[in-house]
This record gives C-alpha cells, structure tokens and sequence, in this order.
C-alpha cells in the first residue's frame, strides 16, 4: 500500500498544485475524482484556518487497488477543532467537511492548536457490471 506525501505553502495557488500532484499519484485510479474533491476542500480549509491565514499543510495519499485515503495536516494556529457543519443555504461557508464526508466511507479528526489532521478514507463505487 503505498503511501505518498509531500508539504505545500499556506498560499491559494497551492491547492491546485496540491491537486495536480494527486492526480499524478493516483492515475486512472477509481477514487482520482474525488479524492480531488476532497483535497481541494481539506487544503482550503488548512490555508484558511490555520498559521493566520498564513500556514501551509502536508498531504499524504495512500491507496489499495479499490480505495484511497487522503490525509491534511495543517500548521495549527486555530484552538476550534474542525467539524462537520450544515449551514442555512444563505451562508457563504462552512460546507467543506459536509462536502468531504459526502463522499468518503470515514473521516477522522485528530489535533490541537499545534495543527489538526484530518482524514478521508475513500472507496471505488461498483461499476455496474460489478453492482449486477
């Protein structure tokens, strides 16, 4: 199973690279879309939460031939540990952990204000000739 990490800057630019470099690892793999999705949105919320506004965060990509899970650290900075809201449909943020577990099996949320992990655990969906 192996595992693929690598450190990026508390800049905006860096989630798209952050997402291109997962799209180099995972290839044609199954869960390549959305583990894009989910990276776009834990590195968001690690530059936006975390350092200032100025913090970076590490990635790690880890995948199976069916599964792949995606893991954010960021810098730390923030005392609130992050969580799953569902805000009114006027608001303007707060649904990126609803977006993420939306399509992961199971998230994990670990940390302090040193830096708060979180975890996405992905799987294949069945193809329809699987599904039959």
């Amino acid at each position: 199973m192996p595992t693929y990490r690598r450190p990026f800057a508390g800049l905006p630019q860096e989630v798209s690279r952050a997402r291109r470099w997962t799209r180099t690892v995972l290839g044609p793999h199954p869960c390549a879309d959305d583990a894009l999705l989910v990276v776009t949105e834990l590195g968001t919320n690690a530059i936006a939460h975390s350092g200032g506004g100025r913090g970076g965060f590490h990635l790690a990509v880890t995948y199976t031939e069916t599964a792949a899970t995606i893991t954010v650290t960021d810098s730390g900075g923030s005392s609130s540990r992050p969580r799953i809201t569902h805000p009114d449909d006027d608001a303007l943020g707060g649904r990126g952990l609803a977006l993420v577990s939306a399509y992961a099996t199971e998230i994990r949320i670990s940390g302090d204000h040193h830096g708060h992990t979180i975890t996405a655990e992905l799987c294949a969906k069945p193809t329809e000739a699987e599904a039959c």
